[in-house]
């Protein structure tokens, strides 16, 4: 019951105080411009990931005032003190802006300081603060650029929350189960604003916040000895996305942090798909890949094999999904 408790409190907090934000955000102007490179045609108040950012510490604090997680929870601490960083951090650009090295230095430094500080709580090597830093500047980064459309990020952190709570209750690591269904609710609390009527933004505090939040847990259950397949296979269709896109961009001869409009989902909308249809086909096949992941963990080798087979066919259909729909529907596709 008290688990059911924290979680609604981060549903709820993240679901209504939009209402008393937005109008301070517009004030201050923290406004998304449309430019050739936007999925959306209007000008849309961006930056309201600070409720989702206030909705998941509240949900983390409370778990542990209440003594919902009685053990591990230094490492609640830490994972907290990683996203409320990376959400600070993209609070800072949302409203000022700062030099794209500037920020790659701090993401690395919040990945390095949150992995050493975990790798001296679970006892761990200090070999992996530099494989942690990668991770949560590449993930923070990843969830940025896959923040381009309605619906995505907030279905996102649904999806692999709570792939990360059953992975925590598998493997006996309840904190992993709390976190990950308090950014879950967090993120459904979202939801309705990021797809009903007078639609807002989560901004890069909410994309940072959404990377850092499932970097931070990954990378904390992995030195607290949850299966990497448990870890990676609820991300993989992001990574892929996001690394293909880097591919062929720097194949093309592009800056490849500059803003585009060639990631997978978006030239899903290109060839006639809504946001929202967009957005469900990436939360689907992360789910199916998902699935698959957690199968494979632990099935015997024919079974892992089979499943291998899948979510690799899986990531690939959906790689190809725009060419496959352009060319039923007869539209050109780009790439």
């Amino acid at each position: 019951m008290l688990l059911w408790v924290v979680v609604g409190s981060s549903l709820l907090l993240s679901l209504v105080l939009p209402f008393g934000l937005k109008p301070i955000l517009q004030k201050l102007g923290v406004l998304d411009i449309p430019n050739e490179r936007s999925s959306h045609t209007s000008v849309v108040i961006r930056g309201v990931g600070i409720t989702v950012a206030v909705g998941i510490a509240v949900g983390l604090v409370l778990s542990l005032l209440t003594g919902l997680v009685p053990v591990d929870r230094s490492v609640v601490l830490i994972v907290l003190a990683m996203l409320s960083a990376a959400a600070v951090l993209g609070w800072i650009e949302d409203y000022r802006g700062l030099s794209i090295r500037l920020r790659a230095l701090i993401q690395l430094m919040i990945g390095a300081v949150g992995t050493a500080a975990l790798a001296w709580t679970i006892g761990q090597s200090y070999w992996w603060v530099p494989i942690g830093a990668l991770a949560v500047a590449a993930y923070v980064n990843a969830a940025n650029f896959m923040d381009g459309i309605n619906g995505i990020s907030g279905l996102h952190g649904v999806l692999v929350g709570v792939f990360y709570s059953v992975a925590g209750m598998l493997v006996g690591q309840f904190w992993l189960t709390v976190a990950g269904l308090v950014v879950a609710g967090a993120f459904a609390g979202f939801l309705p604003w990021n797809l009903g009527r007078g639609f807002v933004f989560l901004g890069d505090v909410g994309s940072y916040l959404l990377g850092a939040s499932i970097a931070g847990m990954a990378v904390a259950g992995l030195l607290a000895g949850v299966y990497l397949e448990y870890l990676l296979s609820p991300v993989l269709i992001y990574l892929a996305d996001t690394f293909i896109t880097f591919l062929r961009r720097i194949r093309a001869g592009d800056r490849w942090y500059a803003s585009h409009r060639e990631h997978v989902y978006q030239r899903l909308t290109d060839v006639g798909l809504t946001h929202v249809q967009s957005a469900l086909v990436v939360t689907m096949c992360s789910a199916l890949v998902g699935a698959a992941g957690f199968v494979l963990a632990t099935a015997p080798a024919p079974l892992a094999i089979a499943c291998s087979v899948f979510a690799a066919a899986v990531v690939a259909l959906y790689i190809y999904s725009p060419r496959i729909l352009a060319r039923r529907r007869l539209i050109p596709a780009d790439g």
